[in-house]
């Protein structure tokens, strides 16, 4: 297949057809695969890489309208382009080819100067389609970039039960008054890769980074059976790669770096805030403002990870902790139970 070449889906029950518009394809320079019905057709979609399908509608089987709503229907498969090539007349049919989502309609036989110039429109949007999500993907996480592309992207939020994990490094900015700029943005970008690491591997969404401090959820925007156990997971494994981490640094003469860790649980508000032009994902919520306490508070009882005692409560036991008391934050009506998490194995569940 040429380097420009596109691979193109061919769908008509007449063999005559399927050749002739083979040859047609071909001689632009497309590579070109032939089903001989809508199930076939359907089938090959869902197991190869097509850019482009050519449908005719009446088939056996599976007819060109019922493949078009499968296509619809299917959130891997509802933006291939499709272009139906049929002998059926009628405005209706042209007007509901169109709503199932084809991008075009040509009749039978094809007129080929035509076919090259819907052929090229309709690679030519998916091309910059495909442009677009690897555009999203690469400034937004894959799991917010999935919901963005399945669901669409709108200013609003819905209420969710879900883990606010908050992390930074301890003594960060003395560090990096006493080294030069290239090593710390060398530092930054390891510790951010080991974090995203630790935190996408247990389902968590990292979704603010703000100098060597990071905001991650647990249960947004896609959900988990158990928030909680998530993220002081990640939480664990965090620490422990630091660990590791510092065995390099302190190889090449670099000294050790310590992170704090607070993660609350409840109820947040989530969803994209800003403006048309410019928004991000995030939560609001008493769990938000919780974690972030809670990180910061690691500092004074001198612990890696402290978490709230709803997270307490939803681990089941399946993790060792300690109660730390009642800690009395700003802004909260009442004291807070919270708890350190103990580095180590889970316990075994009984």
């Amino acid at each position: 297949m040429a380097k420009d070449s596109s691979r193109v889906l061919i769908a008509d029950d007449n063999k005559v057809n399927r050749l002739l518009l083979s040859r047609s394809v071909e001689l632009l320079g497309h590579d070109v695969s032939l089903a001989e019905n809508g199930r076939i057709a359907l089938e090959w979609l869902r197991t190869k890489p097509f850019d482009l399908l050519l449908l005719d509608i009446e088939m056996p089987e599976l007819d060109g309208f019922a493949v078009l709503e499968q296509l619809k229907a299917d959130p891997q498969l509802r933006e291939m382009p499709v272009i139906v090539t049929s002998s059926v007349e009628g405005l209706d049919t042209i007007v509901r080819c169109i709503n199932l989502g084809a991008e075009d309609y040509l009749h039978k036989p094809v007129n080929q100067v035509l076919l090259k110039a819907r052929i090229g429109a309709s690679l030519e949007k998916k091309r910059l389609r495909d442009q677009q999500k690897a555009m999203v993907r690469r400034f937004v996480t894959s799991e917010v970039a999935d919901d963005i592309l399945q669901s669409g992207f709108a200013l609003r939020g819905k209420r969710i039960h879900a883990s606010v994990l908050f992390c930074d490094i301890r003594g960060f900015t003395a560090m990096v008054e006493s080294q030069g700029p290239e090593e710390t943005i060398d530092l930054l970008n390891t510790y951010y890769m080991l974090m995203f690491d630790a935190i996408g591997s247990h389902g968590g969404v990292v979704n603010q980074m703000i100098g060597d401090g990071l905001m991650a959820l647990f249960g947004a925007p896609l959900p988990l059976d158990n928030c909680a156990v998530s993220a002081v997971a990640a939480a664990l494994e965090m620490v422990e790669l630091i660990e590791q981490f510092n065995h390099e640094r302190k190889a090449v003469d670099r000294a050790a770096i310590r992170i704090g860790v607070g993660v609350a649980t409840g109820d947040v508000v989530a969803g994209y805030i800003g403006t048309q032009q410019r928004a991000m994902y995030t939560c609001i919520g008493d769990a938000v403002n919780l974690a972030a306490r809670l990180e910061a508070h690691t500092k004074v009882a001198g612990c890696g990870i402290l978490i709230d005692d709803a997270t307490q409560r939803a681990l089941g036991g399946s993790v060792p902790t300690q109660s730390l008391g009642e800690v009395s934050f700003k802004g909260k009506a009442a004291a807070i139970g919270i708890f350190s998490v103990m580095a180590g194995q889970p316990n075994e569940q009984p």
